[in-house]
């Protein structure tokens, strides 16, 4: 039995235990439309399954074509009522950020939800297609603010005309307190020396939690009905351990016992995307399905604002 079973419940009335079904029971998302990126995998996949399977028309923005296609046929097969559509998204590339983007804007459709998932994590030293550092290319500056402001449009229209609550959720990781020690190295982003594969991790995980902040502080000015908050999904078994086999391999043989599986790794988004409780709450760090205390640096309003215009600058 996973050691999770010790966990208590908060405030929400569920914990690290509870399932992504579980925390979503009853909800009706039919008349919601969501992208969720990186769901060819893990928390991602499931994260798309279980909003189809509360009605939720699902959009995967999936880097690997084929991959997604897979995960749609078996989420279907599962939930054969399911509404999902896949769409290629390779958020290392700026490119590949702006045409899925133009591809979903010509579609024609609303979008309620917008699920930043897709991530990669302790990667060796590598710059994007871009030439930037490819964790922090790939975990922030493609997902988030590029993606997010390309989507924004859409998302404002559709607030407006439905009169419902639209969400953005940004997936991070307890790990953006173990940041290099400055949080965001704006002068060294590129720089090899001194690069160390967590660190930099840590400081695109960390980039996820300041870039919903300053994205609620300027929905909220704007007095647009969008929140925008992050979340720590959970140490879960998944392949992103794969650059490290020492890790992937204690991962494999104790994770089971000490770790979340996927159903409770997709708990926290879930709850978040879809949960009434959350409504109206905006600039908020989620831990298992409960608000929880993000690190001093996260929390730092002028860090998020310059690393707003720092990142705007890097994207044109």
């Amino acid at each position: 039995m996973p050691m999770w079973f010790l966990s208590k419940k908060g405030p929400s009335g569920f914990s690290s235990n509870s399932t992504a079904e579980e925390v979503t029971q009853g909800i009706d998302g039919s008349t919601l439309t969501a992208i969720v990126t990186g769901a060819s995998s893990g928390i991602g996949a499931e994260t798309a399954r279980v909003l189809a399977l509360r009605g939720v028309h699902v959009i995967m923005g999936v880097r690997n074509i084929s991959a997604g296609k897979q995960v749609k046929e078996a989420i279907i097969r599962d939930v054969p009522e399911a509404k999902i559509d896949a769409l290629e998204l390779d958020l290392s590339s700026l490119a590949s950020v702006r045409n899925f983007a133009s591809n979903y804007n010509s579609l024609g459709l609303p979008l309620n939800l917008l699920i930043n998932n897709a991530g990669i994590m302790a990667t060796p030293f590598a710059l994007s297609k871009d030439k930037i550092e490819l964790q922090f290319a790939t975990n922030h500056v493609g997902k988030m603010p590029l993606l997010t402001n390309l989507l924004l449009d859409v998302m404002k229209r559709t607030a407006c005309q439905s009169r419902k609550e639209g969400r953005i959720v940004n997936v991070s990781s307890r790990r953006h307190k173990f940041s290099y020690n400055e949080g965001i190295r704006f002068n060294k982003i590129n720089d090899q020396s001194g690069y160390n594969s967590l660190s930099a991790y840590g400081q695109s995980k960390l980039a996820n939690v300041l870039h919903a902040n300053e994205l609620a502080r300027r929905l909220k000015d704007e007095g647009m009905e969008i929140t925008a908050n992050s979340l720590h999904p959970g140490a879960i078994a998944t392949n992103l351990f794969r650059q490290h086999n020492i890790i992937s391999g204690i991962v494999n043989v104790i994770g089971k016992h000490v770790m979340k599986n996927v159903q409770q790794g997709a708990a926290t988004t879930c709850y978040v995307a879809l949960h009434p409780d959350v409504k109206g709450v905006s600039g908020k760090y989620y831990a298992n399905c409960n608000i929880a205390e993000a690190s001093p640096l996260a929390n730092d309003a002028g860090l998020a604002k310059r690393l707003w215009d720092f990142t705007m600058s890097l994207v044109g």
